[in-house]
């Protein structure tokens, strides 16, 4: 399938011209061979230096034998009777330039993050070159497996963890799933939610299960009429903090899903900026936090 379409209506200024997104897939049958970037280039209209980089940023995938895929970087790898080849192109995305993300410890079975607002936590169909994945095995230039244990909403900002195999993976998720993390947040919230008292607690349902969010607030700004207040939450839902504040009636300032009339031109206001657990492999208790500014 390929659709030379504009879906979003924007203009790159690199290409001068409209915004093209690409959707192609093909299994390929024994006439078809060569290398990635040819097969790609006659079947797209594409050039092999635009090709190239999109292969750089993740944007082929190859499904492999047990039905999941992997991205294929390289553009002189060759094709094969068989091969299932998917192309995912949108020059919007592959001309984004990412966030930097800075790595804070590297404790070798894992390593701790700090994700920029903006930075995805992994990547998607159209790319990896926006994601802390990413940036992660550039970091260690491949020579470590990357593993993802638990996520951090692109649009916040803080404290990621990222395991380096499978059993440091399956030890540090199963931390999470039995709610033996302490994370701590700092959110800046539209209102004043500690007019009352300073010390709330938020157990709303969500997705109908159980969910508790509690909160300090820290300080309130009449003039904007915004509070910094010091979250903790001790189950892990999608959105949760956000989802929670907004159905009290103080959303996150800037987020953009949640609440309205408080977008601001410097992102979401909501860090990570503290995990503490007992580390799996060091046998005692750990701590991690952002550093003071």
């Amino acid at each position: 399938m390929t659709d030379h379409g504009d879906p979003a209506g924007f203009s790159n200024e690199c290409y001068n011209r409209p915004m093209k997104r690409i959707l192609f897939k093909a299994t390929l049958d024994a006439s078809q061979t060569g290398t990635v970037s040819e097969f790609l280039a006659a079947k797209t209209g594409l050039s092999r230096t635009r090709i190239k980089d999109a292969m750089n940023k993740g944007a082929v995938l190859l499904k492999i034998k047990n039905g999941k895929t992997e991205r294929l970087r390289r553009a002189s790898t060759a094709l094969k009777p068989g091969d299932q080849i998917e192309f995912y192109y949108d020059e919007k995305t592959l001309a984004l330039q990412p966030p930097e993300a800075k790595c804070l410890s590297d404790q070798k079975h894992y390593s701790v993050w700090c994700k920029p607002s903006g930075l995805l936590a992994q990547g998607t169909q159209y790319g990896d070159h926006c994601s802390l994945m990413r940036q992660a095995e550039q970091y260690f230039q491949s020579s470590r497996e990357v593993f993802l244990v638990h996520r951090l909403d692109r649009e916040a900002s803080g404290i990621v963890l990222l395991a380096h195999s499978k059993n440091a993976a399956a030890k540090l998720s199963e931390l999470f799933q039995k709610n033996l993390v302490s994370k701590r947040y700092l959110v800046e919230v539209l209102g004043n939610p500690g007019e009352k008292c300073r010390h709330g607690a938020i157990d709303l349902p969500l997705d109908g299960k159980p969910s508790l969010t509690e909160f300090k607030v820290m300080s309130y700004n009449p003039e904007t009429n915004t509070s910094i207040a010091d979250v903790r939450i001790s189950t892990g839902r999608l959105h949760q903090i956000r989802r929670h504040f907004d159905m009290i009636g103080f959303p996150v300032i800037g987020d953009p899903k949640y609440g309205t009339g408080n977008k601001n031109t410097e992102g979401m206001k909501l860090s990570a900026v503290s995990l503490k657990f007992r580390c799996p492999f060091l046998k005692q208790e750990v701590q991690y936090k952002i550093p003071e500014s």
